[in-house]
């Protein structure tokens, strides 16, 4: 690099005083400026460099004239600026910008050329120069350096700003680990990334609490409190692998992500490893503490299609570990939802949801069995709690069972899916079917004849696309009740789908007596549909129960190619599955309609 603090005079065309020091006291008069030179003329950049030497800017330059040399001098240095010739043989300033632009770097570039029209600088600035000078200008080319010095400050300020606010907003300072927000949004990307591979998404989610940590901040301060959580933060992170995501959820919590962790003899072994990270004291100043935590562990996809949701559960397994005595490991199981204390407030919770809005509707595709086109949906509620976030499903249907807000909550389904199935249908989608689940509450009223019949005429939605799912151990539980209900139904042009079926017992008397048009395969035969002969031979006898019964057939919890194929094979007439598509909201369905159906066609119904 040159400077031309001990240069002599003798070496430049000008002397220094011919010109005034316009940089005296300026941005430029501070401080030392880096500046690339892109020219083919050594005696252009020596001459260039003395002049603004001669103005009192203090400078330090390389020349280069070539894109190799400009790359490398852009990636071995750091510069403040370059000032660049437009013609040169072989290179030209819009080579020169481009590799630039190729560099990352955010750095001011001027033109400096005799050898250039109006036309074409206009080009160059359109493109990204940050101005253009006619060389031998020296007088305006200073204050130009000046300017775009200035705004290159300005724009460094605020991307520094910009990375503090997200410091702030996705990192926990204390620990030097992404917080909750940054660890949702990783463990979520992964997700999308897989589902767009095509891949079925596995993992493991654990949530770390560390027991009993309020009596270290009661007996200790929280100076010792902070320095054992980056302690344990550090502990975690060593024993890492590269492909984990950590985090710091708040307070004493940690997260940890593993991908492809596909069971729970894994996903245990992992929470033990966990469990050693603890086994040796921590330390602050003279003090030896002994720490555990409480571990719980929920499995992608069997616990949970989200992050919030695995969050949840594995949450809810601590809290299990946490009550056996702590310094334990915990996999999530529907069983272990909430304590009573939690269930309350969730209850209380749910009973504002559908008045505050906070119930929304997703939808999973139901695909023709062997074209793949989109034949209807299925509507499947979701809360979004203003402060828990996500609340899956099976978190609080059964709390709305048990405190008979399910009869609300399934009339707001019912006519919130019809409303948006009719407007698919005004966008052009006809022929396209809508299946709600009708819960055994609801089933068992009368009242819910009363809600059909009054949803399908505000709604204006043709009856024969609606499809009432119910479970097959609802249909049994009380067959006589359930053939006449059944029929009420059927009397106003709904279809009825058989939920789950295979998994209950069903009397084949009954089942020629339901007035019923289709049979839900229930997914945990579709599952090892490929390497269980067993579950292959479930699925092959309802296949050939249903033609013989003239029902349809739909396989749920398809995800495979391989489950496609086999399907597929026995002629299956339906498919719902992750391998088609997750539950979706309205804007995502639409945009899989407008790319799977041609508007305006009309389907056999």
């Amino acid at each position: 690099m040159n400077s031309f603090d001990d240069l002599p005079d003798s070496a430049f065309v000008m002397s220094r005083p011919a010109l005034a020091s316009s940089a005296q006291g300026s941005l430029l008069g501070e401080r030392m400026l880096r500046m690339l030179v892109v020219d083919d003329s050594e005696d252009d950049a020596v001459l260039l460099c003395h002049e603004l030497s001669a103005h009192g800017v203090k400078l330090e330059f390389t020349r280069v004239d070539t894109a190799p040399d400009m790359d490398s001098a852009l990636h071995e240095t750091e510069w403040d600026i370059v000032i660049c010739d437009h013609n040169m043989p072989g290179f030209d300033s819009l080579g020169a910008l481009e590799v630039l632009k190729r560099s990352g770097k955010d750095l001011p570039f001027i033109l400096y050329s005799g050898h250039i029209s109006d036309e074409q600088a206009f080009t160059a600035m359109a493109q990204g120069v940050a101005d253009y000078v006619p060389k031998g200008n020296i007088a305006r080319l200073v204050p130009v350096i000046e300017r775009e010095l200035r705004g290159a400050a300005v724009r460094q300020a605020v991307r520094q700003a910009d990375d503090r606010i997200k410091e702030l907003a996705f990192y926990d300072t204390l620990c030097a680990l992404p917080n909750h927000n940054l660890f949702c949004a990783r463990v979520s990307e992964w997700l999308l990334e897989t589902e767009k591979r095509g891949r079925i998404a596995k993992g493991a989610l654990l949530y770390i609490d560390v027991d009993r940590f309020l009596r270290i901040n009661a007996s200790f301060g929280y100076e010792t409190g902070n320095e054992l959580l980056r302690q344990i933060a550090r502990r975690l992170n060593e024993c890492a692998e590269a492909r984990v995501v950590l985090a710091r959820l708040g307070a004493d919590d940690f997260g940890l992500f593993f991908e492809g962790v596909d069971d729970e003899a894994k996903a245990a072994a992992i929470g033990e490893w966990v469990l050693k990270a603890f086994d040796e004291p921590f330390h602050k100043d003279r003090l030896e503490l002994y720490l555990t935590p409480s571990i719980g562990v929920s499995l992608l996809p069997k616990h949970g299609q989200e992050v919030y949701e695995l969050l949840m559960n594995a949450e809810t397994a601590m809290a299990v570990a946490k009550r056996g005595g702590g310094n334990g490991v915990r996999i999530y199981s529907r069983e272990m939802n909430a304590s009573s204390a939690e269930r309350v407030a969730l209850e209380s919770a749910l009973r504002h949801a559908v008045a505050r809005d906070e119930l929304l509707l997703h939808y999973q595709p139901v695909v023709d069995g062997a074209s793949g086109r989109i034949h209807g949906v299925e509507a499947l509620v979701r809360w979004q709690h203003p402060e828990r976030g996500m609340i899956p499903p099976d978190r609080f249907i059964p709390i709305a069972d048990e405190s008979g807000l399910i009869t609300d909550i399934g009339e707001w389904v019912l006519r919130r899916a019809c409303s948006q199935m009719k407007s698919w249908h005004d966008q052009g989608f006809a022929g396209l079917s809508m299946a709600v689940n009708v819960s055994a509450v609801q089933f068992g009223q009368p009242r819910l004849l009363e809600v059909v019949s009054r949803t399908l005429e505000q709604t204006g939605l043709d009856p024969r696309l609606l499809m009432l799912e119910i479970t097959e151990g609802v249909l049994m539980h009380d067959a006589e009740s359930a053939v006449g209900m059944l029929r009420a139904l059927k009397n106003m042009g709904v279809k009825i789908g058989v939920d789950d079926f295979g998994t209950g017992y069903s009397s084949l008397t009954y089942l020629k007596r339901f007035p019923i048009d289709v049979l839900k395969i229930d997914r945990s035969f579709v599952r090892d549909l490929a390497s269980d002969e067993d579950d292959a031979a479930i699925v092959r006898a309802i296949i050939a129960l249903a033609k013989s019964l003239h029902l349809e057939t739909v396989a749920e919890g398809v995800e495979t190619a391989e489950q496609v194929q086999l399907l597929r094979k026995q002629h299956v007439d339906r498919l719902q599955g992750y391998f088609f598509s997750r539950p979706l909201p309205d804007e995502k369905i639409s945009e899989k309609l407008a790319k799977d159906c041609d508007p305006g066609a009309v389907r056999e119904t």
